[in-house]
């Protein structure tokens, strides 16, 4: 049996391309950057071209990269020294939105433990903040803007230009988390008046365990770890040269490649949209229109996305029911929540993320698949059942 993964937005499969560019730095050229020698001087000049190169793809000045373990460690960086530094002038406000990644929601909460107050915006029932509603909720004491570029879980893209406008004009510093946008939609941190940006190299098929913060400059970044002086004082610890080479290797096939595989990816996930919503009492969660090319997450009435998954993955077919960083939870996804989603039906959801790998056989699969899955699960259901002889009301 084939196995079709369509879980890419968790992670994705290393390219050849990747592979290829990590193998010589893993083998090879093996020193430490920091080291003075010829093997430390010819791994530091491999460091330092990946930077440039790395920095030329989002349109960032060289000196405005750092590279790091992966996107949440590139958001606490951010969030924490954005914080640090509206403290020191006062300012202990930030506004974001009710639907950020953990990594953006964690760090926020215990910002409020410390004596920040933050506003979540509301994203609505298609899961879209407007530039308007980031605008009015900016005050005097505002040390921070951060909304997502892309969200992880419904995929929607937020009008980050426009929100980054906001900002600037009012003074304001502006984080965005673009671990689900590079590498699939065109970003460009001077045009969106973007501040501070994540990026996480497994999710645009590089390797695991990488990632960078682009920081502009005049913005003072704290060291988040402490032990030495790499990456200009600002992140301890030898760097992953093999890794941050591949990545930036992966990120170049990605934009070269972006508007080709956008394409081939909206025709999919436009067929597996309109199949899935064939199902009686389905929904498509998030914006039409307004998302990323390859994700569809659909929510499916009377039963659990756990029971879904599984049995999806009988028939060889890998999806998830939300973000990976809590698939372990039972609880209904924050994202399906904060988009007005009661809890019985977050509760069925799942979130299908395809990749340029997949093809319209794969399509057929699934939406073979699913429908099947979905009425077995609705006949072991008592809930389905009350649904249906009327005991209790259908909410979709």
């Amino acid at each position: 049996m084939k196995t079709i993964y369509v879980d890419n937005a968790a992670t994705t499969a290393m390219s050849d391309t990747a592979i290829k560019a990590m193998t010589p730095y893993l083998k090879d050229v093996y020193g430490n950057p920091s080291s003075l020698h010829t093997v430390g001087q010819v791994a530091k000049e491999a460091l330092e071209d990946a930077r440039v190169r790395f920095a030329r793809l989002i349109n960032a000045d060289p000196k405005e990269i750092y590279f790091t373990s992966g996107g949440s460690e590139a958001d606490n960086q951010a969030i924490r020294s954005a914080a640090a530094n509206g403290l020191k002038k006062g300012k202990k406000h930030i506004v974001s939105t009710a639907f950020e990644h953990h990594a953006v929601l964690h760090t926020l909460k215990k910002l409020e433990k410390e004596g920040f107050e933050v506003t979540y915006l509301d994203v609505g029932g298609k899961g879209l903040v407007t530039a308007e509603q980031v605008e009015k909720a900016i005050r005097p004491d505002t040390a921070l803007v951060s909304v997502m570029y892309a969200n992880n879980e419904i995929g929607t893209i937020q009008p980050i230009r426009q929100i980054g406008d906001a900002c600037k004009r009012l003074g304001v510093v502006f984080h965005t988390d673009a671990v689900q946008a590079v590498g699939h939609i065109p970003v460009d941190v001077k045009a969106d008046n973007i501040d501070m940006l994540a990026v996480s190299a497994h999710k645009f098929h590089g390797p695991k365990g990488v990632g960078a913060l682009y920081c502009r400059r005049g913005i003072p970044l704290n060291s988040f770890i402490e032990g030495g002086a790499q990456e200009r004082n600002r992140r301890a610890g030898t760097e992953n040269i093999a890794g941050i080479v591949s990545m930036t290797a992966a990120l170049e096939e990605a934009c070269a490649h972006m508007s080709d595989n956008a394409s081939k990816l909206t025709k999919l996930r436009d067929r597996l949209i309109d199949g899935l919503l064939k199902i009686p009492h389905s929904r498509l969660n998030g914006d039409r229109q307004m998302r990323l090319p390859a994700n569809v997450n659909m929510c499916f009435e009377g039963i659990e996305g756990e029971g879904l998954l599984l049995y999806l993955d009988a028939e060889g077919i890998c999806a998830s029911s939300g973000s990976a960083c809590t698939s372990g939870s039972l609880d209904p996804s924050h994202v399906l929540l904060a988009i007005g989603l009661p809890h019985e039906i977050a509760h069925g959801s799942l979130r299908i993320s395809l990749s340029e790998n997949n093809t319209d056989e794969d399509i057929d699969a699934i939406l073979q698949a699913v429908p099947k899955v979905v009425a077995k699960l609705r006949n072991m259901s008592p809930v389905w059942e009350a649904l249906e002889n009327g005991a209790k009301a259908h909410l979709i």
